[in-house]
């Protein structure tokens, strides 16, 4: 029996995405949606404007396409702007990346040239291997969230804007421990007042947007709004949050991968993983404190979707190892290793190898557009809080306390594609089957 479904504001005039990072991912992501709405490509990897959803029985072939089916905003309705260190407009920081082509960077240079970034909320401390002269300066934390809630809100009216969504695209801060600053709304105020080392740079952006009630997603794995403060102001003022870290590359293939070798019951003895790439991103990530934020969101998958105490016999003894080497030769073009040393029948080894030449933008430029798209659906739902049906695209997703993530990639998709049905009072779809054979 359906649902009744869950009030939806249409999506009516513009949307603003605000990316705090103007480097190869957001830039990749701006020239990708300017050449799709300009009729140069397709946007492919982006389920919000690509994929299929089924509703009801097979027997009843409904598939719409996911855009058509839940009040998305649509391409053309879309403002980019951002934050970024340096002060070169998205034209130059795409020929910077060397992501893209120049010919096809061409073909909408007048659209990137005039999207200009602001100024950053930016600390070396917390990013070592970057620096820029494109930054704010204030007499505490709290007053650079102020100037960013002004940017926010300055950056609404100028374009005209209905609403706002911010997607993190940034570089990986430097891993932050546990601080009882975190603890409380108040005493996380408190600590931006008093510049205390445990708010980082990308948490005064998660404070901005949820103060000025702007849904925010986190594209890194760093610490951002993931902490009971953030949280609880998400809730508060009834504002979305998701994160964290795209999954693009090898922890995409990992949730591919282990799901299959769980699901037959195969053993795992070993999983190493070795990744180079020149970019920026590989650039940040050769710093240890920075790689310690990664190596905790790329090692996480694997733990949770093997369930080593429940399946002590097949993955009790796992050892798994990431490396991530920086070589300014491949740029963007990362290179992502796996070897698995796994078991079978009686014992017997094998292994799998897997090479995957990717490239890191082309692979997080849909999701961070879908992930701009969704929260925004998602606000408009009156979706509060985390998100956690947007697990799909995170490698390390965020989600209410006491719970465990979710991160075997193809329950994720079912979880996501079961809220958007839920949303529109559908039936959810169980893949039971039973009732085709009564």
């Amino acid at each position: 029996m359906a649902e009744k479904g869950v009030p939806i504001k249409e999506p009516k005039g513009k949307l603003g995405i605000l990316l705090p990072g103007l480097g190869a991912v957001g830039s990749t992501m701006i020239a990708g949606v300017e050449m799709v709405r300009n009729g140069y490509a397709r946007p492919i990897g982006s389920l919000t404007q690509m994929a299929t959803i089924r509703l009801g029985k097979r027997t009843e072939d409904r598939t719409p396409m996911i855009k058509d089916f839940v009040p998305l905003a649509n391409l053309d309705d879309i403002v980019f702007g951002g934050w970024d260190i340096f002060p070169v407009n998205v034209y130059e920081s795409a020929l910077n990346a060397k992501v893209l082509t120049k010919d096809d960077l061409d073909k909408v240079k007048p659209q990137l040239d005039a999207i200009k970034p602001m100024k950053a909320v930016f600390d070396k401390k917390y990013v070592k291997r970057l620096d820029g002269p494109n930054k704010k300066v204030g007499k505490n934390k709290m007053d650079l969230a102020e100037q960013l809630m002004d940017d926010m809100a300055n950056f609404k009216k100028e374009n005209n804007l209905d609403r706002i969504v911010i997607v993190w695209s940034g570089s990986t801060e430097t891993y932050i421990e546990y601080d009882p600053v975190w603890d409380t709304l108040e005493s996380f105020e408190k600590a931006m007042r008093e510049n205390h080392d445990a708010i980082s740079s990308s948490m005064i952006y998660a404070y901005a947007a949820l103060k000025s009630g702007i849904p925010y997603a986190n594209g890194a794995p760093h610490m951002t709004h993931d902490i009971p403060a953030l949280e609880e102001l998400a809730k508060k003022n009834n504002v979305a949050i998701a994160g964290k870290d795209f999954k693009t590359g090898q922890t995409f293939m990992k949730t591919l991968l282990a799901p299959g070798l769980k699901a037959r019951m195969l053993g795992v003895h070993g999983w190493f993983s070795t990744n180079i790439l020149g970019n920026r991103d590989g650039e940040v990530l050769d710093e240890p404190l920075s790689f310690k934020s990664k190596e905790v969101t790329k090692l996480s998958a694997l733990e949770y979707i093997f369930q080593p105490k429940k399946n002590p016999e097949l993955y009790g003894d796992l050892y798994h190892k990431v490396r991530i080497n920086y070589y300014p030769p491949i740029g963007d073009n990362k290179e992502a290793w796996d070897n698995i040393d796994i078991f079978g029948w009686l014992g017997y080894p094998m292994q799998i190898k897997v090479d995957f030449l990717c490239r890191d933008s082309i692979l997080a430029a849909p999701v961070a557009l879908d992930l701009a798209l969704f929260i925004d659906l998602a606000q408009r739902a009156g979706m509060s809080g985390i998100q956690e049906w947007l697990s799909f695209y995170f490698k390390s997703p965020i989600v209410g306390k006491g719970l465990y993530p979710e991160h075997d990639i193809f329950i994720q998709l079912m979880k996501l594609k079961n809220t958007l049905r839920h949303l529109k009072g559908e039936d959810l779809i169980t893949h039971l089957g039973l009732e085709y054979y009564d």
